[in-house]
């Protein structure tokens, strides 16, 4: 038996919480402090939020040298850039003589240089500082100790990330087999470009917009529409460290912009969530994949991003017709969703739930729910019953 930590302690249970077990059958959920308090929230920002895996752009979005993105997220805010040698970089967006961010948005820095707009200080490309105006003459001022704060960075199919973490365990090592898998259902994805994109600012925390993801155990009562188009039956959920992979048949689409050909094994509706709050979402038809992605901005408020890919950005009407879909009847519905278990979360009378894991019928289970709030309480410290 795990010992309880004392009420005060954040990363702890207090006498009224169940601890999780590593067994989701026999598990509790998270409490549901972990989703309302700033105290919860303050404690992911250090344990998950800087030192996790984030995306921030596509490749294409940084096409020549001096191309930038600027990122912000949580209280920490960076920017990635294509030096002049071609390679891509990612430093903190704080200029290293007053603090003032260097950049916003996107753009394309001229000749690579990249100038602070508050006391006029210029870095080049690659972080090497080039001019600090009135440091002619200044004793002991050495330029090399003012390069930009460097950011660790990866790309994984074409998708840029970075981790503030400079120990963290490298990406690659993380994915595992996931860009095998989803080459398998979209042959040459590297090579699909963003068609549109949609935002949204939901009153829920952001572990509860990956909870609703990670089951289908309210597909059929919550989203009528989409479980017409494919075959909730065979719904499959299975864990591998650091991603989850959901997969189910495509239905066929009855008269709407979905259709399935059960004749290609590849035309499935497949999902997967790589920690902590990245998904990507391949649904039937001719190459796609949708990014979804969240950025945490308090314990009860959450930016939901999606972006579309297809092989053009030249949308077809069946392609629209998809993606309205998505937004305006799926997501609408699991907005709703969400928000409601927040007010839930609030309301004083709900500390945790249980799991609905039944080896007999899968396509209701809520192990990957289960798994991913593992993932969560190992994050932050949480006993964790064997």
């Amino acid at each position: 038996m795990i010992e309880k930590s004392g009420a005060s302690q954040v990363a702890g249970y207090r006498d009224d919480e169940r601890i999780l077990h590593r067994d989701a059958m026999r598990s509790w959920s998270l409490p549901s402090r972990f989703y309302t308090t700033q105290e919860a929230f303050d404690l992911e920002r250090e344990q998950i939020f800087h030192r996790t895996w984030q995306y921030v752009c596509h490749v294409e979005d940084l096409p020549h040298p001096g191309s930038y993105q600027s990122f912000d997220f949580a209280d920490r805010h960076a920017f990635v850039v294509r030096d002049n040698a071609g390679d891509l970089r990612a430093f903190h967006n704080v200029c290293r003589h007053r603090g003032h961010r260097l950049v916003s948005g996107g753009g394309r820095c001229s000749a690579g240089i990249i100038a602070c707009p508050y006391h006029a200080w210029t870095y080049h490309s690659d972080g090497r500082l080039r001019s600090a105006r009135g440091t002619n003459g200044l004793p002991d001022f050495d330029p090399a100790d003012f390069r930009l704060r460097e950011v660790r960075i990866e790309t994984f199919l074409n998708l840029v990330f970075v981790n503030f973490d400079p120990d963290a365990q490298p990406l690659a090592e993380q994915t595992g087999g996931l860009a095998d898998e989803i080459r398998h259902y979209v042959p040459g994805v590297e090579s699909l470009t963003r068609a549109a994109s949609r935002e949204w600012r939901v009153r829920c925390n952001w572990k509860i917009v990956l909870d609703n993801f990670l089951e289908c155990n309210h597909c059929q009562p919550a989203h009528p529409g989409f479980a017409r188009l494919v075959d909730l039956k065979t719904y499959r959920a299975e864990t591998h460290g650091h991603y989850t992979t959901l997969t189910m048949d495509g239905g066929d689409g009855g008269d709407s912009a979905y259709h399935y050909d059960p004749s290609d094994p590849t035309q499935c509706a497949v999902f997967w969530h790589l920690w902590p709050m990245l998904t990507f979402n391949v649904v039937p038809g001719p190459a796609n994949m949708a990014l979804f992605y969240t950025r945490p901005l308090g314990p009860n408020l959450t930016l939901e991003i999606s972006d579309y890919y297809y092989e053009s950005a030249e949308l077809t009407p069946e392609q629209q017709a998809r993606i309205d879909f998505g937004n305006d009847t799926v997501q609408a519905e699991d907005i709703q969703l969400c928000e409601s278990v927040q007010s839930g979360m609030e309301s004083g009378a709900f500390t945790q739930g249980r799991f609905i894991c039944n080896p007999q019928a899968p396509h209701i289970s809520e192990h990957a729910v289960h798994h991913f709030q593992l993932q969560v309480a190992q994050s932050l410290g949480l006993p964790i019953q064997d």
